[in-house]
């Protein structure tokens, strides 16, 4: 999938599409946080598979129940739509039932 850099009005849009994510410097930005740390890593497993279908992967850290993951596009510089497009799958996949 071809990563298309946003333009200014389409990050500015990301705000209402995205209200969970903030943007911090210049990264989609999202904090969650589970039960424990097998809730915390089941999950970091399922964006991995997400990731992959899209071929796009998260700069994320773990630390016991929360998972820290920021998006960007090091290939077009900043963000793109495929930074967009994981952020709203992730926000798919939490909406789901486990």
């Amino acid at each position: 999938m071809a990563a298309l850099p946003l333009s200014p009005a389409e990050i500015e849009a990301l705000r209402d599409q995205l209200p969970d994510w903030n943007l911090v410097n210049g990264k989609l930005h999202r904090q969650f946080q589970f039960a424990d740390f097998s809730a915390a890593f089941a999950f970091m497993v399922r964006v991995a598979l997400l990731a992959e279908q899209l071929g796009h992967h998260p700069e994320w850290s773990n630390v016991w129940n929360r998972v820290t993951i920021e998006l960007t596009t090091h290939d077009t510089g900043g963000l793109s739509s495929l930074d967009r497009d994981l952020a709203l799958a992730i926000n798919r996949l939490l909406a789901m039932p486990t």
